[in-house]
């Protein structure tokens, strides 16, 4: 997005008000309309993913046609030279930690895999469950981190914009199902380490690519995803440790491990993107 003089008070107000409420009209909206073509209560992940989506695409459209006469890509979603690089990093860094996360217990003999009946086409349902978790991690990092957020970044700066709309981030999670204080406390965690991912890039892909890779590696090992169960690969986790260990019902979000796995990507951040800016430089 072309840098420009931010706007006042009033006009910050105003730009970041209308954008939370177009994006709230539209989530209520798609949501329901969803829920009426699919019907069943099962299919509520893939409402919750796709309404998602709809929402931050089109309060973002929306707002910054308006006040910058520009698109969806010049909120760092235009398609550049180091925007795949960006994504892969990101999805590489944090498919690979939840890996980690949850080979750890495996190898210790703390957790083990165990039938999940009931799943037919397994790797289908897999890659069905991919693609919308690829809309869900792209819709909630357009909506938290699109337009509104930018501006603010603009205007207040990144500390002062980041650590309040993680907050945001981590509350609008504390209504799944199973969430936990530190379940809670981890998403915060997570909005942070996203948001500080754009504020290194200027761009979004590295979070989406964060968000879909993190989001992706807790399925495949058969365990709860911020409350969701998937149930996609015939198979779930059994924990032979208490709930600060194994996250609950909440999943492994809501667990110490995530805590120290999220720190840790704080660097690997840090590292990737200084390395590709010396690579830019040289």
């Amino acid at each position: 997005m072309t840098e420009q003089s931010p706007p006042g008070k009033l006009g910050l107000l105003l730009r970041v008000g209308l954008s939370a409420l177009i994006g709230w009209i539209t989530l209520i909206l798609s949501a329901n309309v969803m829920a009426f073509l699919l019907g069943a209560q099962n299919t509520f992940f893939v409402i919750s993913a796709l309404s998602s989506f709809c929402a931050a695409a089109v309060a973002n459209a929306i707002t910054v046609r308006i006040y910058e006469r520009a698109s969806l890509s010049d909120l760092g979603l235009g398609w550049s030279p180091t925007s795949g690089r960006e994504f892969g990093l990101g999805v590489a860094a944090a498919f690979g930690a939840g890996v980690v996360l949850l080979a750890g217990p495996l190898a210790l003999g703390v957790a083990s895999f165990e039938p999940a009946p009931g799943v037919e086409h397994p790797w289908a349902s897999f890659a069905f469950v991919a693609v919308v978790l690829l809309f869900g991690a792209a819709g909630e990092e357009m909506l938290f981190h699109g337009y509104a957020f930018q501006l603010l970044i603009r205007s207040v700066g990144g500390f002062a914009t980041i650590l309040p709309v993680s907050l945001l981030f981590g509350l609008a999670h504390a209504g799944n199902f199973g969430a936990s204080t530190l379940g809670v406390m981890n998403t915060v965690i997570w909005g942070i380490l996203l948001g500080y991912a754009y504020l290194r890039t200027r761009a979004l892909w590295m979070p989406i690519g964060l968000h879909f890779g993190w989001n992706v590696a807790l399925p495949l090992f058969g365990v709860k995803l911020s409350g969701f169960t998937m149930g996609v690969t015939g198979y779930g986790l059994r924990w032979r440790a208490g709930d600060v260990w194994s996250g609950g019902a909440y999943g492994p979000e809501g667990s110490i491990l995530t805590t120290a796995i999220v720190m840790v990507l704080f660097f690997v951040v840090q590292w990737v993107t200084r390395a590709s800016r010396l690579n830019q430089g040289a």
